[in-house]
C-alpha cells in the first residue's frame, strides 16, 4: 500500500520519475520509509543533520531560519506532494546554508535516505538536474521572504501573510496566535498585535483568543498590493 501510495505520488510530481529506469524506481521506492511526526516535532536541524529526500504524504512541514539569538524566520512551508530536498543537503554540495524543519501540523512524510537518494543522482542526470532545479525553486522562496522582511512595510507583510493563510483556510477565520504570526513573518509578537488592533480598529479584521476574523477582504486585499 504504502509502494503504490509513493508511486503515485513520484509519478505526479517528481518529473524525473518518468525517466527512471524499472530498477531505479524499485529501489527509490523500497528505500524509503513512512514517518509520522507529531505538531512541534523538530524534522530537521541543519548542517549535522541530513534526514533524506522528503514526499509529503499529508500534514505540513514549516521550514524556516534560526538567528544566534534564537529569532525564527518562516521561509517557506510544504503540503501534500511538495518535496523537500533541503533534507537532504549533504547530498547536494552546492546547497551551503542550514535551515530547520518542524511539523506545523501531524504529518505523514516519505523519506528516501541520503545514501540511497546520492547513488540515485550520481546514476541518473534527470534525477540530479530535478534536485537542481528543485533546490533553486527553494531558493527563489527565500529570496522572496528575505525581500518582504528586508523591503516591505510591516502592514504589507502581514496584510500578505493573512491573505494568504485566508485562501487555505475554511471561511473567514484564521486559527492562529499572534505569536505564531511573528514567527512566520519575522517579526516581535508585540509588533505584530499593534498591527492587528490596527486593522482591527480599520474593519478589516475582528480579534479573538487564537483566531483572526477577516470581515473586509477587499480592504485587506489592497494592502497587500
Amino acid at each position: 500500500m504504502e509502494n503504490r501510495e509513493l508511486s503515485e505520488l513520484l509519478s505526479a510530481h517528481f518529473a524525473a520519475w518518468e525517466h527512471m529506469s524499472a530498477i531505479e524506481q524499485k529501489q527509490m521506492l523500497t528505500n524509503a520509509d513512512l514517518i509520522s511526526y507529531t505538531q512541534g516535532i523538530t524534522v530537521y536541524n541543519g548542517e549535522n543533520d541530513c534526514v533524506g529526500f522528503m514526499i509529503i504524504k499529508s500534514g505540513r512541514l514549516r521550514v524556516y531560519m534560526l538567528s544566534e539569538e534564537g529569532k525564527e524566520i518562516t521561509l517557506y512551508r510544504l503540503d501534500h506532494g511538495d518535496m523537500c530536498i533541503l533534507s537532504a543537503s549533504c547530498v547536494l554540495s552546492s546547497i551551503t546554508f542550514d535551515v530547520h524543519i518542524e511539523a506545523e501540523e501531524n504529518t505523514d512524510v516519505f523519506v528516501v535516505g541520503s545514501v540511497k537518494f546520492a547513488e540515485l543522482i550520481k546514476n541518473n542526470i534527470y534525477i540530479e538536474c530535478f534536485s537542481y532545479k528543485l533546490a533553486t525553486d527553494r531558493f527563489s522562496d527565500v529570496m522572496w521572504a528575505m525581500q518582504q522582511i528586508l523591503f516591505m512595510s510591516m502592514d504589507k507583510r502581514l496584510a500578505i501573510f493573512l491573505w494568504d493563510e485566508l485562501a487555505k483556510s475554511e471561511g473567514d477565520v484564521i486559527h492562529i496566535t499572534h505569536e505564531q504570526v511573528a514567527r512566520y513573518i519575522g517579526s516581535a509578537r508585540e509588533v505584530v498585535t499593534r498591527m492587528l488592533k490596527y486593522f482591527a480598529g480599520e474593519g478589516i479584521v475582528e480579534l479573538s483568543r487564537g483566531g483572526i476574523k477577516v470581515i473586509d477582504k477587499g480592504k485587506l486585499r489592497k494592502l497587500t498590493l
